[in-house]
Formats: C-alpha cells, structure tokens, sequence
C-alpha cells in the first residue's frame, strides 16, 4: 500500500485535485472529515473546544460554528495552538486506524490523505510522498473571499497562518500546478498517478517480494 499525503494552501483546490485521483482508482482520506467528526457534539474534543471557547460558538444544533471558530483563532495563534492540541491527536489516531481499514481490504491500495498542514504539523514522517497543489497566493485570497465571505485582511490572516507557499514547494515530492482550466489539472493528475502506481509496486516488492 502507498499512503500519498496531499496538502496545499488553503483555497488551492486540494478537494477537487483529491478527487481526480479517487476516479483513477484512489482511495481517499479527508483528515478534515475526520476532525469534523471527532468534535461532533457532546463528543470530548467537542467538550474540551466548548469549555475553552464558551458556549457562543455553538450553531443552534449544538454543533460548532466553523466560521465562528475560525475568526477567533486566526487572530490568536495561542487559541490557534490550544485549539490543535485538543483535535490533532485525536485525527491522527482516526488516520492510522483508516490506513489500518483499507490495508487490511486492499494491500495494493493508493491512499491520499488529504492533510491540509501537513507540513506545518511536520507530518511527513506518516506519509510515503507528498503531493502539493498550488496556485498564486492572489487567487487563495480572491477565492476564499468569494467562498468563505471573507474580507481580504481576514483571508490574509488565514494565509500568514500557514507556511509560505515557497517553504512548501521545496518540501513537497510533487507538485501539482492548479492555476490552469481543470482538464489541464487533470492530465497533470493523469500523469502523477502513472508514477504513484509504480512507486506503489516498486514499494510492495521491496518490502513483500513482490507480493
């Protein structure tokens, strides 16, 4: 099994690049799926976030108001921090028991964990490769006022809390251009997972002889 760790910055279009690889044959992991479930409501990590936070970033459902959440530690990286201790270990034990899942299904298997601070979170020692998508900083801004209803101090701030694209690219194994139209990410993907399907076997061999 390969376990590819895809990231990018945020906006970049990690989802939609994840999902070009899962209809070549991928199988993927959204590690922020995962965390949105761990802090489910009366779930622990979603008690601990309400105890640290209060009760007004709770959605009326009783779930919590992601945007909410966000504004507040965007602005403040020791809540930034408080925050991650509290949903980070309880992702990566979520991770390894999906990696455990589809291991067990499939040995031949080509993950792509979607990790969106991969880098920042110094993961790479969980994953075999890492693949970056990247477009210009200008469109993360553009894009995620458009989506997020940001105004662009706001989505700067959200950019400065992660690493410089240029820190990422020279860590990254891949990186895969997503500033074109989507057919042009497509036959970059295209082309990627040719070599992840020999990394993938080459890997096998090395450690199974080839079973």
């Amino acid at each position: 099994m390969l376990n590819v760790g895809l990231t990018g910055g945020i906006a970049c279009g990690k989802t939609t690049v994840a999902q070009m690889f899962v209809r070549h044959g991928a199988c993927l992991i959204d590690l922020d799926k995962l965390a949105q479930a761990i802090v489910a409501p009366q779930l622990p990590a979603w008690q601990e976030i309400v105890e640290l936070f209060g009760n007004n970033i709770l959605l009326v459902d009783g779930s919590i108001n992601r945007n909410k959440l966000a504004k507040i530690v965007f602005t403040d990286k020791e809540k930034l921090k408080k925050l991650n201790n509290i949903v980070h270990p309880r992702v990566l034990g979520e991770w390894s028991k999906s990696l455990g899942d589809i291991e067990k299904k499939n040995k031949k298997a080509i993950v792509i964990s979607e990790v969106p601070l991969l880098f920042e979170a110094n993961l790479q020692n969980m994953v075999d490769l890492s693949i970056l998508v990247v477009i210009s900083p200008e469109e993360q801004i553009n894009r995620l006022m458009t989506r997020n209803g940001l105004t662009e101090e706001e989505a700067k701030k959200r950019l400065e809390s992660q690493l410089p694209i240029e820190e990422k690219i020279k860590m990254a194994d891949i990186v895969i251009e997503n500033r074109g139209a989507p057919a042009e990410t497509e036959k970059i993907v295209a082309k990627v997972w040719k070599e992840l399907l020999i990394r993938e076997e080459n890997k096998r061999k090395n450690y199974f002889g080839g079973k």
